[in-house]
């Protein structure tokens, strides 16, 4: 083989031509060089290049060149980096000090620092590095010279300012970690330093006989280990826990809390078994303050759940927090306290002497409540998991009285809006029994000292309006508002309609509410329908219509009272954020308002008043007092073939129609098919209301169709043709009349109506029909003005 197809270096080529010389003739070498030229030029093309960095390179690698010049190749060890890592960055900060650099001796320093946390900590740990000692020292004497250099701080900028700050910060946690190695070395700075670091020497392990598979999981008892030591995930040393190094694990934790690759089972599971080693009540308290948030860390989910398992874990663990604390008084969890200096070391307060906890009450409860909403919104309501999560409302609402209760017992005034306007969401949409054994529950489950200076009423409707009337004396227009909708909704679910109404027309709601948030509009939706409701089981037609039309008019009911996501129409399309923002604004299922039955009462409501007022009009008259009504009215009448009724709407559209026709008794009939009024409480007496009104629309649309037909018309006719006292026709009849609705007269002696055929005049003829076009162009305003907002 030619020796130009061989890898070798300069020096080797060299070696081998001196010594081919000897035996190659001139001819040959150049009959040679005539044969494979061509191909070595071809080969070397043919060949792609190799890198200099790759194994069996040609003459560019390391360990050749190495080999050449008669060195050996330097390996490292990781302890011997790190050490390295150390200096230079030890270098940085005397550089820093030179400079007054603070922002770099403070980047430097956090370098340092987790260098010396890794060389410390693992299988191979060693001793703190005495140059580290050396290092915080003099850090620590140049903070305490800082001051008298304020001035030049600030021309530098905020930079050097900041970095001034965290460094303080940080020397003041590490200072306390290593106050004993700091001690000796301000004792004796030299000897300190000139002392030898011992390098421990771990003793021979014994032979033992291992099997496959047999790693990790099995238990080994302590006088087996013979001086080793059970090291854990990530090369730790598993230190047991013991009622004297609580502290200290419960700060490893919370330091690793929220970092990249945190295990938070792990943390959940180290913080559970800190609350069993726990004696004292201040570690108990300071343990649960940070095991009840590491559990809702595990759902960092907006639209997800926490499991129920997990709920039920930190309701149990909330509850064992409150009751430290209530027995317990001179521990006190506070928002505003300050940072608890205890220097990993429990606290037993004095006779007297109060010791405040940093930690927020009123935040873990409304997290808490949030959760529990949140799966109900998530289960499938038609299930029993529905039924048997809703079963877990008493014990929540027996933690927010609770925790209303220790609110008010340390005067922290500015959280206890926040927890009774959830009490009031939790009640005011029950009715009077539900919410009695609602309290019942939540007291059996409460101790008997828990006791509330402002709740004192045990009567459901006392207790609403105990929990309003103290949101209404709050500064907080969110809090006075929400109150004012939850009172009215209350009051409008019990049959109180007059009340209702007038608290919603005092408190001029319907003027701001579009300048509130979208749960309050939501409320204000749900408020204005139930008032429509309560006047419906009143008798109260037309102000039932008055308050469902906007709703019920505007073609999106489940948006409004968020009882489900509208379906876009074609052509629209909505980001996922605003989907899923709409999602979490959903009601749960028991809170919902029947949207079939809310139909069928706006429905009747609108039958009563438009078929009397289209037969007082004329069939040529456009006015309309409810359009969707008329809507289906007419796509009713343009349908070829009719058959029986079948859902709600058909039941009232065929009453509509007898009811036009003066057969009020098929529309009765109608009427009362609709198994839905089995819904409302007092069904007899909603379906008495609906014949009397039927009867009562039946004769007022019966005198304005027929009126053209007769010249009297009998009462005592009158009344047995609709069912009706004859008292009862006459009063209808005088109304009439006094409205001048009908044009006739009453004759008391022959108990007869006297009808009159008056024409109008040629100025009545216009004045009508110039009312009738004022009015199709206010209506095409109004659809005008819907179409716009439907579009934005």
């Amino acid at each position: 083989m030619s020796r130009f197809f061989r890898s070798v270096s300069d020096s080797e080529s060299d070696s081998d031509s001196s010594d081919n010389e000897s035996f190659i003739s001139d001819e040959e070498l150049s009959s040679d060089e005539g044969e494979h030229s061509d191909e070595e030029q071809e080969n070397q093309e043919e060949q792609p290049k190799k890198s200099r960095f790759l194994k069996g390179a040609e003459t560019d690698s390391d360990e050749e060149s190495d080999e050449e010049f008669g060195r050996k190749r330097q390996v490292k060890s990781a302890l011997d980096k790190r050490l390295d890592e150390m200096n230079s960055s030890i270098k940085a900060i005397e550089n820093g000090q030179k400079n007054n650099d603070w922002n770099l001796i403070s980047t430097e320093f956090d370098k340092l620092t987790a260098s010396v946390n890794k060389a410390t900590s693992g299988f191979d740990a060693i001793s703190v590095p005495k140059f580290y000692i050396k290092t915080i020292v003099e850090i620590e004497n140049m903070l305490q010279e800082a001051p008298k250099e304020k001035g030049g701080n600030k021309k530098k900028g905020g930079a050097a300012a900041k970095g001034l700050n965290n460094t303080k910060q940080k020397m003041r946690k590490i200072t306390k970690q290593y106050e004993q190695l700091i001690a000796e070395y301000k004792k004796d700075p030299e000897a300190f330093m000139v002392e030898k670091e011992e390098k421990p020497e771990s003793p021979a392990p014994k032979k033992a006989d291992t099997q496959k598979g047999a790693v990790g999981t099995a238990t080994v008892d302590e006088s087996e280990l013979d001086g080793f030591t059970s090291v854990g995930k990530g090369g730790k040393t598993v230190v047991p826990i013991t009622a004297d190094n609580i502290f200290v694990k419960l700060r490893e934790v919370m330091e690793s809390r929220g970092k990249k690759n945190t295990d938070r089972d792990e943390q959940i599971g180290t913080l559970e078994k800190l609350i069993e080693a726990a004696d004292t009540p201040f570690q108990k308290i300071l343990v649960l303050l940070a095991l009840i948030p590491s559990r809702f860390d595990t759902n960092l989910s907006m639209a997800e759940h926490m499991q129920i398992d997990v709920w039920k874990k930190v309701e149990a663990e909330v509850s064992l927090l409150l009751s430290i604390v209530e027995k317990e008084q001179q521990f006190v969890i506070r928002e505003d306290a300050d940072e608890l200096d205890h220097d990993d070391k429990d606290i037993v307060p004095e006779e007297g002497q109060v010791i405040n906890i940093r930690g927020s009450i009123i935040s873990l409860v409304e997290r808490l409540d949030d959760e529990f909403t949140k799966s109900l919104q998530s289960i499938d309501p038609h299930t029993t998991d529905y039924i048997d999560r809703l079963r877990d409302e008493p014990t929540l609402y027996a933690v927010l009285v609770r925790a209303q209760s220790y609110i008010e017992k340390h005067n922290m005034l500015e959280n206890l809006p926040r927890i009774i306007i959830r009490r009031l969401d939790h009640l005011y949409y029950k009715p009077e029994q539900v919410i009695q054994s609602t309290e019942t529950m939540a007291k059996s489950m409460l101790p008997d000292y828990i006791t509330s200076n402002v709740i004192t009423a045990e009567e459901p409707s006392q207790l609403i309006h105990q929990l309003c009337t103290y949101l209404y004396k709050q500064s907080a227009s969110v809090l006075r508002t929400r109150a004012m909708l939850c009172h009215i909704y209350h009051y409008a679910l019990h049959r109180h309609f007059h009340t209702a109404r007038d608290m919603l027309l005092m408190s001029h709601l319907q003027d701001s509410i579009h300048q509130a948030d979208i749960s309050t509009q939501i409320l204000y939706n749900r408020t204005i329908v139930q008032i429509g409701l309560c006047a419906f089981r009143d008798g109260l037609i037309k102000e039932s219509h008055a308050c469902l039309q906007e709703i019920q008019g505007s073609g999106r009911v489940k948006e409004l009272l968020a009882q489900g996501v509208q379906a876009q129409r074609y052509g629209q399309q909505t980001s996922p954020e605003l989907e899923q923002l709409e999602r979490q604004r959903q009601l749960p299922f028991h809170m919902h308002i029947n949207l079939e039955l809310l139909e069928c009462v706006f429905l009747t409501c609108s039958m009563l008043l438009e078929i009397p007022a289209q037969a007082q009009a004329g069939p040529n008259n456009k006015r309309t007092i409810s359009r969707p009504f008329r809507r289906l009215l007419d796509y009713n009448e343009r349908q070829a073939f009719a058959g029986p009724p079948e859902n709600t709407r058909d039941h009232i559209m065929s009453a509509a129609k007898a009811l036009a026709s003066g057969e009020w008794e098929r529309a009765r009939d109608y009427i009362l098919a609709i198994k839905i009024w089995n819904l409302m409480p007092e069904t007899q007496a909603i379906k008495d209301m609906l014949v009397s009104k039927i009867q009562e629309e039946g004769l007022r649309t019966y005198l304005f169709t027929y009126a053209s037909y007769y010249s009297t018309l009998g009462l005592a006719q009158l009344a047995t043709m609709f069912d009706l006292p004859v008292a009862r026709v006459s009063a209808i009849v005088s109304k009439l009349i006094w409205n001048e609705e009908l044009s006739a007269s009453l004759d008391q002696v022959s108990q007869s109506v006297v009808l009159h055929r008056v024409e109008p005049s040629r100025l009545q003829v216009l004045s009508l029909q110039f009312a009738e076009k004022a009015a199709n162009l206010v209506d095409q305003n109004e659809r005008l003005l819907t179409t716009g907002r439907d579009r934005q």
